[in-house]
């Protein structure tokens, strides 16, 4: 502890033998280190040191001042240290919140992989349909899509994403390919309720030039997965994330609708209230996945 504490000041004190070895220690007169002694006596109402123009000693006082000075500063030394070690190794409680089909898709299986490299931290993994409030629900990582709430979350990318249309073959057998963003209107879309934001009107960009279209159709829902389900199965057109749809699209499971036309406010970010000082689970988690997400992209482009 620094001998700008009182405590810290006593057991240098103590430790130096005499007012004039302390003072050329702090850089100070002797009449200077003098006053403070007695400043502090003063304030603990005891004296603590008999001092000479040679030497000074210990009253029981001051002993017993000594000794808890000592173990207090141990203490807190090693309270410091820990604190320091955790900026360093991974360990404690991780609270991390994502939705419900990323979250399951991704996020939980690079969990299942960081928790044998680091089996000191704990992880918790919230999914909700809508970000939760990070700062009141003690959450230290989200994962969302988009453009960021506000200025007091602090985001890093980890992959690039848009939305897409898409159908199944089975839906562009019996109604026909749409050729332009109003052929939508006699189409049945499927739409997911997420968010705040408006469901039926579909924001989408083709280079510089951004359209939307207000679309309907029978089924919505609040869950993708569900939702996609139905597309699946020839109900409908969806929006959804590229994430998602790839490895359908690839199988032939899922066809592309007006490919030409994307939603491009969708990439991925890891999200946290802190700007400096991140914890070592944090950041190391956050390195990890961004690192798994690249991964899983490369191997499947």
């Amino acid at each position: 502890m620094s001998s700008d504490s009182d405590l810290g000041f006593f057991v240098l004190l103590v430790r130096k033998g005499s007012l004039s070895a302390a003072a050329q220690e702090l850089n100070l007169s002797p009449p200077a280190v003098s006053k403070r002694l007695a400043k502090l006596e003063d304030r603990l109402g005891v004296r603590l040191l008999n001092r000479t123009t040679r030497r000074i000693s210990m009253t029981s006082e001051g002993e017993a001042y000594y000794q808890s000075a000592i173990q207090i500063m141990r203490e807190i030394e090693e309270l410091e240290e820990r604190v320091s070690h955790a900026s360093e190794t991974p360990s404690g409680l991780l609270r991390i919140n994502a939705t419900f089909g990323f979250g399951r898709e991704y996020v939980a299986p690079v969990i299942s992989e960081f928790s044998h490299l680091y089996p000191e931290v704990e992880v918790q993994l919230l999914l909700t349909d809508a970000p939760m409030n990070m700062v009141e629900e003690g959450i230290d990582l989200g994962i969302r899509f988009g453009g960021l709430p506000n200025s007091r979350i602090t985001a890093r990318k980890l992959l690039a994403n848009r939305r897409f249309l898409c159908a199944a073959p089975s839906y562009i057998e019996r109604h026909g390919m749409p050729r332009s963003l109003s052929d939508l209107i006699n189409h049945n879309c499927i739409i997911l309720r997420q968010d705040n934001d408006v469901y039926d009107v579909w924001k989408l960009q083709r280079g510089q030039h951004s359209e939307t279209v207000k679309v309907h159709g029978t089924l919505s829902s609040n869950d993708g997965e569900i939702a996609l389900g139905w597309v699946m199965d020839g109900l409908g057109i969806m929006l959804r994330s590229e994430w998602d749809i790839a490895r359908h699209v690839k199988a032939g499971r899922l066809q592309l609708v007006l490919p030409q036309y994307a939603h491009v406010d969708a990439d991925i970010y890891a999200v946290y209230p802190e700007r400096h000082n991140l914890s070592a689970k944090v950041r190391i988690f956050i390195d990890f996945l961004h690192r798994k997400l690249r991964k899983h992209t490369s191997d499947n482009t």
